[in-house]
Order: structure tokens, then sequence, then C-alpha cells
């Protein structure tokens, strides 16, 4: 249930930034929205998983020990040790699946995702260009249209801007036509018997116009780093080590030339290889947060032990700012590798496995 919380509140939070526009727009059908949301939901789990499970083991353990239970348990000759141990055996489950969600599913759904949103983009250029209302999504124009009936328009008035703001010039054209360009990623808009003013009150017109537009394309053939998966990411890896090396001596070009560029080269390469061992890295560390959840939970738990759940949320949300802190620092640091960005991601997972152990420990004892 915690879970599916979690990943709710996530979800929400890409679906309005991303797919709720194109919906209301009527730019999308919900077809598409379902099939969006689906891509979407291995990409959350990598944070919505540890969470879920860290909140669910704060409450069932605070209930269990504001309820009497575990002193009942512990008469009877039962350890804490032995009932948090299949709790214990879970979590370490969910990091395998954890780490099969990270290291491979989720980069290939959110490649999936933005692939699905470049297409619906250029499958429905023409809704782009919505009637009477002004339309501001190609810069530097600024177009109007009375009516758009499967890309033939009436009544279109064109803006074209300098600086964002002054007006150079605009066309008005009783007629015109939408042609999508789908192999190049362009929207080309037909303007027929359009009339050109000039910024200066000159008047042109009488015949037709053609504007290319640019899609904002951002479905590549190759991912970016942060999409890849953690075999992309290890083979690309082998590929800087082995293939991307200066040479030691460069024909016609003084040595202390070379030296210059080989410095130059070697800064540029290392941020490249910082940035490809941040990732790998972040996909690793990731999958060991519901572990290290679980163990910090299951004491935090006991001690609470308090009936109410917004406690447990209260706590699950404090101990998640924490861990994720670490995570947005190493994501600050990610382009100087002097910092070592990368161990930076393990730093929470040692620091709540260390604190939970000993947390443990003492509940275990008593203490």
């Amino acid at each position: 249930m915690a879970v599916a919380v979690f990943t709710g509140v996530l979800l929400l939070g890409n679906v309005l930034r991303e797919l709720l526009a194109l919906l209301v727009n009527r730019q999308a059908t919900a077809g598409m929205v379902v099939e969006a949301v689906g891509l979407l939901i291995p990409f959350v789990w990598v944070f919505a998983l540890p969470m879920g499970m860290l909140t669910a083991t704060l409450l069932i353990f605070g209930r269990f020990s504001a309820e009497q239970e575990l002193t009942a348990a512990r008469a009877s000759g039962i350890s804490l040790l032995s009932m948090a141990g299949p709790i214990l055996l879970l979590s370490l489950a969910l990091c395998a699946l954890s780490a099969w969600v990270n290291m491979d599913v989720a980069p290939r759904c959110r490649v999936a995702y933005t692939g699905l949103i470049s297409r619906l983009k250029l499958e429905l250029a023409n809704a782009q260009l919505p009637e009477g209302r002004f339309v501001n999504n190609f810069p530097p124009y600024i177009f109007y249209v009375g009516k758009n009936r499967g890309g033939h328009l009436q009544d279109i008035i064109v803006f074209q801007l300098e600086n964002g703001t002054n007006v150079v010039w605009s066309v008005h054209a009783p007629t015109g036509e939408v042609d999508v360009d789908t192999a190049a990623r362009k929207v080309i808009v037909h303007l027929h018997d359009a009339k050109a003013i000039s910024d200066n009150g000159a008047l042109s017109g009488g015949g037709d116009v053609g504007l290319t537009l640019d899609l904002s394309p951002v479905h590549k053939s190759v991912p970016e780093i942060s999409d890849m998966t953690f075999s992309q990411l290890w083979d690309l890896w082998d590929e800087l080590e082995n293939q991307f090396r200066m040479p030691g001596a460069i024909k016609g070009l003084s040595p202390a030339v070379v030296s210059a560029r080989r410095r130059e080269w070697e800064r540029n390469r290392d941020k490249l290889a910082s940035h490809i061992r941040f990732e790998i890295h972040r996909q690793v560390a990731f999958s060991f947060a519901c572990f290290g959840f679980t163990l910090m939970g299951i004491p935090l738990g006991i001690r609470v032990h308090r009936r109410e759940s917004n406690v447990g949320f209260a706590i699950a949300l404090l101990l998640v700012a924490v861990y994720y802190g670490f995570i947005l620092i190493g994501q600050s640091l990610e382009d100087k590798p002097q910092y070592i960005p990368y161990l930076i991601l393990w730093l929470p997972n040692f620091l709540f496995e260390a604190v939970g152990a000993v947390l443990l420990w003492k509940a275990n004892r008593g203490i």
C-alpha cells in the first residue's frame, strides 16, 4: 500500500508536468496517456520502492510495539532478531528487484517514454496550432489560427519576434496548410495569398509563404548517459578506456604544445569518465536503499511506538530527505571528479545500515 501511495504521488508529478497539458489540449488520447504512465512506473519505482518499504516497516513495528505484542513475544522466548529476520530477507529480495529495475528496466522504459513523447509531438503537430488562441510554441513566431480542419487552416496571423518581445513583421493569410516532415522532425506551414507588414509599416503580399518550424526532437538512437542501462554504461566505459587514448607525441608539434593539449584532453576525458562512473554507482547504490531503510525502520518504529500513521509517514519523509540529500550533493559535484562524487552516493547506505544495525542490536537487548 505504501509503495502504491508513493508511486502515485511521484507519477502525478510527471503526469502534471508533461502529459496533462497535452491531454487538456486534446493533443493526446487517453490510451496514449495510459501507455506513458505505464512506461513511467518503473522509473518512479526507483524511488517509491525504498520509501514504501521504510514506511511500512515503521508503521508495522510501531503498532507492534504500541500494542505490547513485542513484550508478549519476548516473554515467549522469541527475540526481536528472530521476528525481524524475515523482514530483512524480504528487503534483500527487494534489493535484487531494485537492482534489476534500476540497472535495466527503468532506463529502457525512460528511453521508450521519451520516444513516445517525441512521436506524439510529431504525429499531433496539427493540434499544436489550435483554433482561436495565440500559440508561441515555435519561437520566434506567434501564431493565431481562426480554424484548423485537419491541417487546413483559415484566417491565419503570424508575428515574428526579435529578442522575444519586438515584432519584426506580421503576416495575415486567409488560408493555409500544415505539412509534417516526420523524418526531419519539422512542421511546414504554407500560407496562401499572404500579406506581410514590417515593423516600419511597409506592406507586401499577394503570394505564398512557407514557414519551417522545428519540433524539439528528444528521441535519439543513442540515449543520454543518464538514460543508459548498466550494460550500456559499462560498454561505454570500456570504450573510453580502450579507444580514447592520447598519443605520446604528435608529429610537427613542440613538446610544450603536446603537453598542453594532453592536459586539456585529460580534463575533458576525466569529466566524461566521472559522469559515466557516477551513473554506474548511482544505479548500484540505489539498489541497496531497501535494506538500509528497513534496517533503520525496525528499531525506529519500536522506539516511537505510536499508533498514529501520520507519525510513521513523517519519520519516513524525514529519513528519505536525509538519504536523497546525499544523492543531490553527489549530483551537484558530478562534473568535479576531484571530489569523488560517486563515493558520496554510498554514504547514505553506509550511514543507514550502520546506525540501523546499532539501534536494532540495542532494541534486541531491550536497551
